[in-house]
Parts: C-alpha cells; structure tokens; sequence
C-alpha cells in the first residue's frame, strides 16, 4: 500500500529499521506514548522525548511521537536544522510503519477493488501500523512545503496528502469491519481514526465551493458537521492516545479558524468545558493556557485575555518559540486596548525572535507606533520611517508567489512616502483585516473608542489630494464595520454605501470596495434578510477580482453563502414537515 513517490526517498533509512523486542508488546509501546503525551503536555519536554528515543527505530508509537515533538519543534522554530531533523524523524515513523503494515500480494489488492478485504484477518500491530502511517504522512507533507518551497514541492505534498486521506478511509473501514478481540486496541485506533477523519473534513469544508467539487471530484469529501462530530467522538474517549489531539484540535478550529476565516461564531461553550477540564490535567501546561487566553479573548475579555497569554508565555523556557504565538495574541490584545507602545514593544519582540515574517512584523510595529499621534517622539517618528522603509526588503516567496499578506505592506509601505510619510489609521485598519473587529462587538468600550478615532480623521483635511479617495473610503469602510459591531444597521450600511460610492475616485486601495459590499452582505445577514445578503456576496464573489488579500475575502464569502444555503435547506424542510 506505501506510495510509489516515496520509495527512493525513503530507501536510505530502511536500513536503519529493527525489529521489536520480543518481550515488548504494542500494549506497553501504546502506555509508554501515553505517558509521553501526559509529560509533553505537563512541559516535561525533555522527558517526553527521553522516554520516546530508546525505540525509536523499532516501535511505530515510539517513532511516532518522536517525530511529532520535531514536527512541532520545527514548525515553531522554522529553523534548518529542526525542519531537517524532524524530516529525518518522519522518515524513520513511516519506514517503522512499513515494517508492520499489512504487505497484501497482487491477487489481494485486486480483490480490494470488488469487495472489502476481510480486516479480522489483520494483526492489531498491523491495523495501528496503517493508522501511524497516515499520520506520519500527513505531517510529511506538511513538512514538504517548509522543506523546500517550489511548486515541485506542493505537487509533492499533496500526492503525500492523498495517500495519507487514502490511509485514513481504509482505517475508517478497518474500525467499522472488524472484530475488535481488546478494548485498549480499539479505543486507541479510533480515536486516531476520529482525529483523522475530522480534521480532514473539517480542513476540506473550508475551502471554497469550486475547490471542494474538484477534491470532490478525485475521491476526497469535506462536511463541516461530519468533520465536528468526529472530532467531539473522539474527545469523548477519555483513555485514548489521541483523545488530546482531537482536543487541540476542536479548540484550534473554535477559537482560531473559525475567527479568523468565518463572520460566525465558534463554539464556545464547548472549549470552556474542554478548557475545564483539561486545565485540571495539565494546570500549567502551555497549550491549554495559551487556549484560555484565547478563549477569553474572543469573548472580549482582553484583560484577562492579557493574563492567561502571559501565564502561557511564562510558563515554560524549553521551546522559547511559543513565545512568539504568546507575543502575537498580546499584541493585538494591547492594540484593542490602545496601549499603542505596549503593542509595538510585542512586535518587536516578533521581529527579533521570530523566523515567520519580518515584512510583516516590522510592517505592524510601525503601524502601532504612528497611532500615537501628537504623543508621538522625535526618535519615534524616525523609527516608523525607519521600519517601513525596511519592510519590504525582507518579503519571501513561497512557491514562487509571495504572500498576500506581504503583498499587502509593500504597497502600503510605497504609499506611506507617497503621502508625505503618512498613513491612515494604519493599526485600526490592520485590526480589520485580521477580523478583529468582530472584538468591537463584545464591548463597547472598544467599539466607542474606535469609533471615536475613525470620526475624528474623518473631519480631518486630507494629508494628500492625490488619494483622498483611498483614504476616504478607507475610513468610511472602517466606520460602517465599526457601527455594524455596534449594531447601529442603517448608520452602517449609510457609512458602507458611501464607501462603496467612492469606487471610481479609489488609485491604489482596490479592496476597499469589494470588502465593503461583503460587510454590507453580513450586515444585511444580521438582519435575516436572506436574498439581500446573497445578492450582495455573489455581487463581490463575481464581479470583482485582482485586489489585496482577495483570497482572504473569499473564505469569508463561502461561509456566509454556506450558512444561508444551510438556512434556507432547514426552511425548506420545516415547511415540508408542517404541510
């Protein structure tokens, strides 16, 4: 069953394969992962990977999570070294892997092509093997795109993710068919089958609606309410290996995706029981205060927000990388609190320690310190020149296209000296497009301030003629986003026509407009006017192309058309029932 890419590369390692000790059976490799899991999670990362490292290159659990800690460790750190190292690790879980997993003669997988294979027949090392195999896969591809960003390597990574979802489906069949000898074997498959069949149609359902029908198309499948089921089943089986990860998981797609790419909700309630509970296992553990804080700081609660980052950020030294996710969070808690010296003192800490991007971090620095206004120092002001002068020369590519994100401050970096060394609100509109208004909303305290801002510039002359219609319309998009957080609907959609209003008098700034439209849809969507909202989101979707952070956008469309679509279906079958 191993994919054919894979062969040559993974023909070095195999020789370093061993067997299993005779007297070590997959019960002990499972207990001592378990063990491994609760130290990592606890931030006995040292001891977890001690305990890990003697087996490594004989038990598939043992190699596993060894690599997992490297995956980790090198995503945090983006570092040659930790990214090649834990390349390494992978290839030695997957060639481990192959050892155990069934080898099926030609005759064999013929006849898995006409009726299902008889998985009794499987061994429990074989049935866990294919179950590690898809796992250690999907990291490898992940790890693909890091290793090496060409488009070689995306082709690369996403055959790796097919024969990975390929993995996941015959366990899924392999949890349903066969006939389960010992509960330890099967509570530990399926909720590695759980995660895996979760996250993948939770990831799948995301996308827009044309990319879903293609992977549709070439055997995958994506439901966002298949995907949240799977992944709460497999919370639920408390004894489990992989019970945490599914946990993570739940919390990430809550509490981070959902924010940051949809205009609704996650499900709050469910992360604080998870938080409950497994702040109780693991008091300090970094992970779970991290995701306190977060969870605080989507309810609007961002002084205690700020306290649970820092208790996160300070809990462990071993992998100072965490920081920097500790770093991002307080700095656009402080930033909503206009705390603008505060904010940019964590964006420097960013642009000092972190690999990810420094176009972006030295971007937000400057953005944070040109909110001081009149407050503002003499050495200050030489700094933002200073920052946003530099800014782009640190811009990346990434299979050969750069970042939209980067693309974004390069142009707002040229139009800052275009305009006299002058932005508009720079901070707020950052705030924006990172979906933070939708903070506003949850205290108007926050909202009142912001728009207090907003109205000021607002009154103000133009600091340059040339783009007074960017800038007007800039301001005019953030005030009607603003007045929809502080559910004020007709000044906001008054505020949002406007803007849209201003389209041909727009040089540079060509998102304004079509974001615009999409915050007039939401807010007619708040409204429960249906066939307004959809008109208005189509309108963008179609009509408008080629502008700043267009994909971002677009994640937003697709999940307000998919909620309307999911809206009118539970209409439909409502009215059927009562006829």
């Amino acid at each position: 069953m191993e994919d054919a890419l894979d062969n040559d590369e993974f023909q070095d390692a195999q020789e370093s394969v061993t067997r299993l000790p005779d007297d070590l059976t997959l019960e002990a490799t499972i207990d001592e992962a378990f063990k491994s899991v609760h130290l990592f999670f606890n931030n006995k990362f040292d001891e977890a990977r001690n305990l890990l490292l003697p087996l490594h290159k004989s038990s598939m659990y043992h190699a596993l999570g060894l690599s997992v800690f490297k995956y980790l460790e090198a995503i945090l750190t983006f570092e040659e070294e930790h990214i090649s190292s834990a390349s390494d690790a992978l290839k030695n879980c997957i060639n481990v892997c192959n050892q155990y997993r069934r080898k099926n003669t030609f005759s064999e997988s013929l006849g898995k092509m006409v009726k299902k294979p008889n998985y009794d027949s499987y061994t429990p090392e074989e049935v866990h093997a294919e179950l590690c195999y898809a796992e250690a896969m999907l990291f490898k591809s992940a790890l693909t795109i890091i290793e090496d960003e060409t488009l070689v390597s995306f082709i690369k990574a996403g055959l790796k993710i097919r024969s990975c979802f390929s993995s996941y489906r015959e366990c899924s069949h392999i949890l349903s068919s066969r006939t389960w000898t010992k509960d330890c074997h099967k509570v530990h498959f399926e909720s590695g089958v759980r995660m895996g069949v979760g996250g993948f149609n939770l990831m799948i359902s995301l996308l827009p609606a044309r990319v879903i029908k293609l992977l549709e198309f070439i055997g995958f499948t994506g439901s966002k309410e298949v995907g949240l089921q799977e992944l709460e089943t497999g919370y639920n089986l408390d004894k489990s290996l992989r019970q945490v990860l599914c946990t993570m998981t739940l919390l990430g797609y809550h509490l981070i995706v959902v924010f940051t790419l949809n205009h609704v909700e996650g499900d709050v309630q469910l992360c604080e029981r998870i938080l409950n509970n497994e702040l109780k296992k693991y008091p300090n553990g970094v992970w779970f205060l991290f995701f306190k804080g977060r969870l605080e700081f989507v309810k609007g609660n961002i002084s205690s927000a700020i306290e649970w980052y820092t208790k996160s950020w300070k809990s462990q030294d071993m992998w100072p990388q965490f920081h920097h996710l500790c770093f991002w969070e307080l700095m656009w808690a402080n930033c909503l609190n206009q705390d603008w010296r505060m904010a940019a003192s964590f964006a420097e800490r960013l642009c000092q320690e972190s690999r990810w991007s420094k176009t972006v971090y030295m971007y937000q620095k400057a953005a944070m310190l040109a909110m001081l206004g009149d407050s503002l120092t003499a050495e200050e002001a030489c700094e933002i020149e200073k920052l946003i002068q530099d800014a782009p020369k640190y811009k990346q590519r990434i299979a050969g296209k750069s970042l939209p994100m980067e693309k974004f401050i390069v142009k707002k970096s040229e139009r800052y000296f275009k305009q006299k060394k002058h932005l508009v609100l720079p901070a707020i509109e950052l705030l924006y497009l990172w979906n933070l208004f939708r903070i506003l909303g949850k205290d108007w305290k926050f909202a009142d301030s912001v728009f207090r801002l907003i109205e000021r510039m607002l009154i103000k002359p133009s600091v340059c003629v040339e783009f007074e219609g960017d800038n007007r319309a800039l301001l005019l998009l953030l005030k009607g986003a603003c007045l929809r957080q502080m559910n004020k609907p007709l000044l906001a959609e008054e505020a949002l026509r406007e803007a849209i209003g201003l389209e041909a008098k727009i040089k540079e700034d060509n998102y304004i407009v079509p974001y615009a439209i999409v915050e007039l849809g939401l807010l007619q969507l708040d409204l429960n006017e249906g066939e307004k909202a959809a008109a208005l989101l189509e309108d963008a979707k179609k009509n408008y192309t080629g502008y700043s952070l267009e994909s971002r956008l677009h994640f937003k469309i697709h999940s307000a058309l998919t909620e309307l679509a999911k809206s009118k279906k539970l209409q439909k079958n409502g009215k059927r029932e009562s006829s």
